[in-house]
C-alpha cells in the first residue's frame, strides 16, 4: 500500500483494515483446499494436520505485512513466501504453478469482499471493482504473471465460477484438512462451533455441501447480525487491524475512520454468484 495519506480513504485500506476479515479466513482456506493441488501441497509439505494454529498465524503475519508494511517489509514478506513455495512440489503439483497461485490469491480476495459485505457493510459495484484491481499488485509480488489476472471484476467473477464449477474436488484429504481449520484445537468441545456456523454461511453453497457443512439458518443469521451490530459500536482498537493502525500512524493519516460502506444493502454479486454455483455439480 502507498506510503502516503492518499491511500487512507481507498477501499483497499478500508477493507483490509477490518479485523472482520479474519473471520473469513476459514472460508478462504476451505476454498483453497478444494483444489487438489493446493491440498496436496499443504498436506505433504507442512505439519498443518498436527499444528494448524502456528501455520495459520505465520500466514496471517506475512499477509498483513504485505498489505501494510513499509516497502522493505513488503519485499521481505513476499520473498519469504516465495522461498517457502520453492520446494513445495510433488506428483502433479507445484506451489509455484501460476494457476495454483492465482487460485489462492483469488480465494483471499473473494473472501475479503464477502466477509466485509456480510459482517461490516455493503460495498458498491465500483468499490468491489476497485478492491479487486488494487489487490493484483500483491499477487504480482507472489509470482502471478500479469497476463493471468482476470482483467475486470466481471472477468474475476467468471473465473471463480469456472474453477468452482469445473476444477474443485473436495476429497477425503480436503475434508480432513478442513476439519483442522474449523477445529484447530480438539480439546475444547464446542468452542469452535461459531466458526463452523460462520464459515458455512459464508461459503459458496456448492462447497458447503461438498464439505458436509450445514446450510446457514437462524444460527448464522443471528451470528451475522450480532457481529454487524458489534462492529457499529466497537471502538477503533477492536475493529482496526494492528498493522493497519501502525501504517496509519506511520504515514500521518487522520484519526477519523473512513466510512464503513454507504451502499444500499442489496444482495451482493458474490452472494448471488454463490447461489448460482450451487446448481453446478462439483467433481
Amino acid at each position: 500500500m502507498s506510503a502516503d495519506t492518499s491511500a487512507y480513504g481507498t477501499v483497499l485500506y478500508r477493507v483490509n483494515a477490518e479485523t472482520a476479515l479474519l473471520l473469513g479466513g476459514a472460508r478462504a482456506l476451505l476454498m483453497q483446499l478444494a483444489l487438489p493441488g493446493v491440498a496436496a501441497g499443504v498436506d505433504e509439505h507442512s505439519d498443518f494436520r498436527r499444528r494448524p494454529l502456528p501455520r495459520l498465524w505465520r500466514t496471517l503475519t506475512l499477509t498483513y505485512r504485505l498489505a501494510f508494511g513499509e516497502p522493505a517489509v513488503v519485499r521481505e514478506a513476499a520473498a519469504a513466501i516465495n522461498r517457502a513455495h520453492r520446494d513445495v512440489r510433488g506428483s502433479g503439483y507445484s506451489a509455484q504453478d501460476p494457476a495454483l497461485l492465482l487460485w489462492v490469491h483469488a480465494t483471499l480476495v473473494d473472501s475479503a469482499l464477502v466477509a466485509y459485505t456480510e459482517l461490516v457493510a455493503p460495498l458498491t459495484r465500483a468499490e468491489r471493482e476497485a478492491y479487486y484491481l488494487g489487490s493484483r499488485e500483491t499477487g504480482r509480488l507472489l509470482g502471478i504473471p500479469n497476463n493471468l489476472f482476470p482483467e475486470s471484476l466481471a472477468a474475476f467473477e467468471a473465473y471463480l465460477d469456472r474453477v468452482l464449477g469445473e476444477e474443485v474436488r473436495v476429497d477425503a484429504r480436503a475434508r480432513a484438512l478442513a476439519a483442522r481449520v474449523l477445529r484447530p484445537v480438539g480439546w475444547v468441545p464446542g468452542a469452535w462451533r461459531p466458526l463452523e456456523v460462520l464459515t458455512s454461511g459464508l461459503l459458496p453453497p456448492s462447497l458447503r455441501t461438498a464439505y458436509g457443512l450445514p446450510a446457514p439458518g437462524r444460527a448464522y443469521a443471528a451470528l451475522r447480525s450480532a457481529l454487524r451490530a458489534g462492529r457499529r459500536v466497537a471502538p477503533r482498537l477492536v475493529w482496526e487491524m494492528p498493522e493497519a493502525r501502525a501504517w496509519r500512524k506511520r504515514v500521518g493519516a487522520g484519526l477519523d475512520p473512513p466510512a464503513a460502506g454507504g451502499a444500499s444493502p442489496a444482495p451482493t454479486r458474490s452472494r448471488r454468484r454463490a447461489g448460482s454455483r450451487a446448481r453446478r455439480p462439483s467433481r
